[in-house]
């Protein structure tokens, strides 16, 4: 088998084999691990991917509606990033019935809403509300940018989005939320502004800010970027993914004292920027075991100068994120006893 093909392979083995490799470290990740005096948190960034949620994947055969899919993953992860929300503004229901659904110490980080970050939404996944609050020109429109949404229209997206999260922030389970800009969101005085409103609007509510453009961290804007989220403590969200042209390059910053994070998205270059493909499709990749020890002195050395530390798996094909949560909980947890 030619090079290429074998290493693809390597890293889509598919959902038996990669569970067979969960499975040796099942019980690694299920509560939170201390290192270098940070309580890391590991899970994935949903629980609910149609892949993941498919016979014999990850779920026991008597896990088959929403509930008992959160409860079972709840058992097994202390955190989970919630993905749908940059899709649909969250209602104080489902709030309720997340908070309702696991125990008292588990962790919820929130992905803020597309029209927060500079991104575009569908109009017809905005609430009815709003889309009938909609200016003649956006409401015919099949998708809409929060810049050109009226300021009360503005207002009432922040609002909605609080008002869906409140009860996990009441009751101590909001971690934060993530606000993910897009490659399209460029270091400048505005983009910063940008960045502040948010936390204003955000209030006591703690967030964390994932760039999508390495423009933020090239030579001349690095230090910058990092005295900017420091002067606000805005933790900055670390992350793993392809080195295309635009990528962030594995950064290790703890720019808050609170809070730091790390999101794995996985190395599939090829279908990265690709279009027109399933979304799951940028995420189908199973990291090895070398690639994931490469993270494990960089998680020490953020963990050092942080409280708390969150780490998510968001190649969520299958169990692959599932299975790598685990084993690096599993890596931090010898190096830790080893460095003890």
């Amino acid at each position: 088998m030619p090079r290429a093909k074998a290493a693809a392979k390597d890293h889509d083995p598919g959902p038996t084999a990669a569970g067979e490799r969960g499975e040796a470290e099942a019980t690694a990740a299920r509560h939170p691990i201390k290192v270098e005096g940070a309580t890391v948190r590991i899970g994935t960034a949903s629980w609910t991917d149609p892949t993941m949620v498919e016979p014999g994947v990850f779920y026991p055969p008597n896990a088959t509606n929403a509930e008992d899919r959160l409860r079972y993953y709840a058992d097994q992860f202390p955190i989970v990033e919630v993905d749908a929300t940059y899709y649909a503004l969250p209602t104080r229901r489902l709030g309720e019935l997340w908070l309702e659904r696991t125990p008292p110490d588990f962790t919820f980080d929130i992905k803020a809403h597309a029209l927060m970050t500079a991104q575009p939404s569908e109009v017809k996944r905005l609430p009815k509300e709003i889309r009938d609050e909609l200016p003649p020109e956006l409401a015919d429109k099949k998708r809409i940018y929060g810049k050109d949404l009226p300021t009360e229209l503005r207002d009432a997206i922040w609002d909605q989005f609080k008002d869906g999260i409140a009860p996990l922030h009441s009751a101590g389970k909001l971690g934060a939320v993530f606000l993910q800009y897009p490659r399209w969101f460029f270091p400048s005085n505005e983009s910063r502004a940008a960045i502040v409103e948010a936390r204003e609007r955000l209030g006591d509510i703690g967030l964390a800010v994932e760039f999508r453009n390495n423009t933020w961290f090239n030579e001349k804007n690095h230090e910058r970027t990092i005295n900017f989220l420091e002067k606000y403590q805005i933790p900055f969200v670390m992350v793993d993914e392809p080195q295309t042209k635009t990528a962030l390059p594995p950064i290790v910053a703890v720019t808050s004292p609170q809070l730091a994070v790390v999101r794995f998205h996985g190395r599939r270059t090829e279908t990265w920027e690709a279009k027109n493909i399933p979304v799951v499709e940028r995420f189908r990749y199973l990291y090895d075991a070398d690639e994931l020890g490469e993270w494990v002195p960089r998680i020490r050395q953020a963990a050092g100068s942080v409280k708390n530390l969150h780490l998510l798996m968001n190649n969520c094909y299958a169990n692959y994120g599932t299975t790598n949560a685990r084993e690096i909980a599993a890596m931090l947890e010898t190096a830790t006893m080893s460095a003890g």
